[in-house]
């Protein structure tokens, strides 16, 4: 694990113990939702809330795709009535073991990194004010007439948060970016997760850990569905190197900033941004 995330800032995650009927269980509720009419969709779009039900628009500085999809918190759950009552139930339950999942992946790293405290990452996530998130992304087919064409479902970016946890329906699209600017294809497994550092995750461990640049292109013929759990620290938490890590001579690279201070210049900015430039020493 830690030499995938020293390389290439991400890795598939396999022998997970996650049900097979918890993930299968969720994406069938999820796919009844997206095949729903427009108008009912949006019903689960709350006026000036992130959260919610959204098609095409990616956040507020004129990025969009090819996706519509569902952004959830923990609490945005009590909000969100418009959802069937087994959906809802589904979604707690997923990230309920989504959140486990990142805190037994972070502490896995932890050991290989030599940190003293094995849950030196993991208490940040697993803190019960983590501001972690959820995502389900709906990919439409490709029409015929678009075959062939470079469609872009979600622009490339990285992520702020620790670490995400994604899965995916058995259709392509998910690439990431390697050291050398080229975009190589994941194939799809249902089966099996995926972990991407995120920017945090980066400055905790002054850059040995690198943040995934990753995007989704539109070119399947069959719908693709994929869920990312978003593991993320408290808003007042400090996000800077951490001391049990660095060697005795090092400098931390980064400014110390808190997770909210991080996340308003993430909302500030474009999906492919370099965020973390603003904090760069």
């Amino acid at each position: 694990m830690v030499k995938a995330c020293q390389d290439y800032g991400f890795f598939k995650l396999i022998n997970h113990g996650v049900s097979f009927d918890l993930i299968s269980n969720l994406e069938n509720h999820a796919l009844n939702f997206f095949n729903h009419p427009q108008s009912l969709k949006h019903m689960a779009a709350p006026p000036h809330d992130p959260f919610g039900y959204g098609s095409s628009r990616i956040g507020s500085n004129g990025d969009v795709g090819r996706v519509e999809y569902l952004l959830l918190s923990p609490n945005s759950l009590l909000i969100l009535h418009q959802l069937p009552v087994l959906f809802r139930c589904a979604l707690e339950e997923y990230m309920v073991a989504m959140k486990k999942m990142c805190c037994e992946v972070l502490e896995v790293m932890a050991e290989g990194l030599g940190i003293g405290e094995r849950n030196a990452l993991s208490r940040v996530v697993g803190d019960e004010r983590s501001d972690s998130c959820f995502r389900l992304n709906h990919y439409p087919p490709v029409a015929a007439e678009e075959d062939g064409k470079m469609l872009i479902g979600f622009g490339e970016h990285t992520d702020p948060q620790i670490i995400s946890v994604l899965r995916s329906n058995n259709e392509s699209g998910l690439q990431i970016c390697l050291n050398d600017g080229s975009w190589v294809s994941i194939p799809p497994d249902p089966t099996s997760f995926f972990i991407n550092v995120g920017d945090s995750l980066q400055v905790m461990t002054n850059r040995r850990f690198k943040s995934v640049k990753h995007r989704v292109l539109a070119e399947s013929k069959q719908s693709r569905m994929s869920m990312i759990y978003f593991g993320g620290a408290a808003l007042s938490e400090k996000i800077a190197p951490l001391k049990s890590l660095m060697s005795k001579d090092e400098e931390s690279l980064y400014k110390e900033f808190t997770w909210l201070e991080y996340k308003n210049a993430a909302y500030k900015s474009r999906l492919a941004d370099n965020r973390l430039s603003l904090f760069e020493k």
